[in-house]
């Protein structure tokens, strides 16, 4: 059985209109080699907007089954993923997925562009207007204003990583960036690890950075140290406002291990919970390898380079169910 440890961790909060970089660079680094997990707050984005974003959130999830089915995700991972769709964690969670409902929104390239061709690019799925109004619109907006938060933290990140601050700023890296904006809906399930039963099951994320806000409710659980036996995990309180911020694997494969994408998991606790995830990672083409700040003699790359897309369509595919599946249940 898992042990859970209900310490709650206290992360680095980095402050997006602070002056003093040095002081930001500082504090960012000292979270990716502890946790590799932070708050952000000051972001540009206004309270009132992350709340009107979060009540749209609501009213897609309030809508009958049979209207979201009508959404169901595609080849691209355009729209709703029901309860169960998604399994995180295979070793654990015994022939049950997660106990969560998403949404994904990605960037939208129309279906006549040559650019729709590539994974992770295409037409979204949207509820129709006279359903939810004034709900794409939102959704559009959060996605662009969420990726320059991202892009902000890029700056601070390559900062840290001794590299130049606009690294991750060119068209290869951010400036076509692959931005996932990913609403998700715990229904209030109880989990409980000893049978394998988790609002959404221990994982790493697999890209750059991941901005997630949440609403008041906790369940979020980190694991810095995945290998410990037991593992001992901690609380992640949320912070009104403020995004937790946390790396992925394509960073740590980047950093050649030097910054940690740390394992998560979220239980329920019977409230039922809200959170908007945003996972941001470089365009199709760019080549992840080694970044030369981060290898030497001693320390050779641990990873041979890998192309962005094809990384990424392998993780997505080993975690999401079969889109066969649905099929079969609705002839």
């Amino acid at each position: 059985m898992v042990k859970h440890n209900t310490q709650t961790s206290l992360l680095n909060c980095i402050d997006l209109s602070n002056h003093d970089i040095n002081q930001s660079v500082n504090l960012l680094k000292q979270a990716c080699l502890d946790s590799g997990f932070f708050y952000v707050v000051n972001h540009g984005i206004s309270e009132e907007f992350m709340d009107e974003v979060f009540a749209q959130s609501k009213k897609f999830f309030s809508l009958p089954q049979k209207e979201k089915m009508k959404l169901l995700r595609n080849e691209k991972h355009r729209g709703y993923t029901p309860v169960l769709d998604e399994l995180l964690d295979p070793e654990n969670q015994v022939h049950v997925g997660d106990y969560k409902e998403g949404y994904y929104i990605g960037v939208e390239v129309a279906e006549d562009d040559p650019e729709s061709q590539k994974p992770f690019y295409g037409p979204n799925r949207w509820p129709a207007s006279d359903i939810l109004p004034g709900w794409k619109e939102a959704m559009e907006k959060y996605h662009h204003q969420a990726l320059e938060v991202g892009k902000a933290v890029g700056r601070i990140i390559a900062l840290a990583l001794d590299l130049d601050a606009n690294f991750f700023d060119g068209p290869e890296m951010l400036g076509e960036a692959i931005a996932t904006l990913r609403l998700l809906h715990y229904e209030g399930q109880m989990s409980d690890p000893s049978k394998g039963l988790y609002g959404a099951g221990a994982h790493t994320d697999y890209g750059l950075i991941t901005l997630l806000a949440t609403d008041n409710v906790s369940g979020l659980q980190i694991c810095k140290d995945r290998d410990a036996k037991p593992q001992i995990w901690e609380d992640v309180a949320p912070l009104k406002g403020a995004f937790i911020v946390n790396i992925g694997d394509m960073l740590e494969r980047w950093s050649n291990c030097v910054f940690k994408s740390t394992l998560h998991r979220v239980l329920g606790n019977g409230q039922e919970r809200y959170s908007i995830a945003y996972f941001i990672e470089p365009s199709h083409d760019c080549l992840v390898e080694c970044l030369p700040t981060c290898k030497s003699d001693s320390n050779p790359p641990k990873f041979p380079p890998i192309v962005c897309a094809d990384y990424l369509t392998q993780r997505y595919n080993d975690t999401h169910a079969d889109l066969n599946v649905y099929k079969k249940q609705h002839v």
